[in-house]
């Protein structure tokens, strides 16, 4: 997906904008770490913006390959042409690239950027026997949740020493009140009763969710309250359903959150 740079609102909790700017100098691959909805690409579109760069975002999946990202032949009425997949086009263009959970995809994606996250600044087309060197101002970022990886996909340490990386988390609550008010114009008691919802699951370990509540469901459920919807019904439908289909524990992070606003 390619996005025209526009302001983009993301609220700073650390050295996070300093880093990356000195990245972006540098030419420094840049890895984002953290849980979903900790604002991972929210960042990324707002330092896209900052830096007045063209922003290719690709959301990774287990069937995402260097293929799509590189590209591939394709018929063309009566002729065989080659089509540019999103990397190559970011490459050639000086873009700023975005792999949205890198370590979802297949193998061959890590192997496809290697050359690109060293000295090289390569891009090798194995399909046209070719190699691109990176335009001056191309950047590679790349995101992935630790947490959720664990076990089952990890990104490989000869992987992660390619690039500079930066953790993200859940703010704290002034902050992430905060984000909730500047987001979507709500009440900020409001916004304070939300986050004090987020807080109290995110430390409810024993129901071992796989995903605990994000900055994001808090924002939708911010919206749907300021749109008229009900404020438990907003947050049962934004905040608690989301994150399971336990029948039991549904309901009773519905029981829970229905006390708190």
């Amino acid at each position: 997906m390619l996005t025209n740079v526009n302001t983009v609102y993301y609220k700073e909790t650390g050295s996070e904008k300093e880093v990356f700017h000195h990245a972006w100098k540098l030419k420094l691959p840049v890895l984002l770490k953290g849980p979903t909805g900790t604002g991972k690409s929210r960042f990324v579109e707002h330092m896209a913006a900052e830096l007045d760069k063209q922003l290719i975002t690709v959301s990774c999946h287990e069937e995402t390959s260097s293929t799509d990202l590189i590209g591939r032949f394709i018929i063309k009425g009566a002729e065989t042409v080659w089509m540019d997949g999103p990397l190559s086009i970011a490459v050639k263009n000086g873009y700023m690239l975005y792999l949205d959970e890198v370590a979802e995809a297949r193998p061959d994606v890590i192997v496809a950027i290697h050359a690109l996250t060293d000295h090289r600044r390569t891009l090798f087309i194995d399909k046209l026997g070719a190699s691109i060197q990176a335009h001056p101002d191309f950047l590679l970022v790349a995101s992935f949740n630790p947490g959720y990886q664990k076990g089952f996909k990890e990104l490989k340490p000869s992987t992660r020493q390619r690039f500079i990386a930066l953790s993200f988390a859940y703010p704290d609550a002034k902050t992430e009140a905060e984000i909730l008010v500047e987001e979507t114009a709500i009440d900020k008691d409001i916004a304070k009763k939300l986050v004090s919802i987020g807080n109290k699951i995110r430390n409810l370990t024993e129901l071992g969710l796989t995903e605990t509540v994000s900055t994001r469901l808090l924002v939708d459920a911010a919206k749907l309250i300021h749109s008229g919807l009900p404020k438990r019904m907003s947050v049962h439908v934004a905040v608690v359903e989301p994150l399971t289909d336990e029948p039991e524990t549904i309901q009773a992070l519905k029981d829970l959150c229905d006390l708190m606003i």
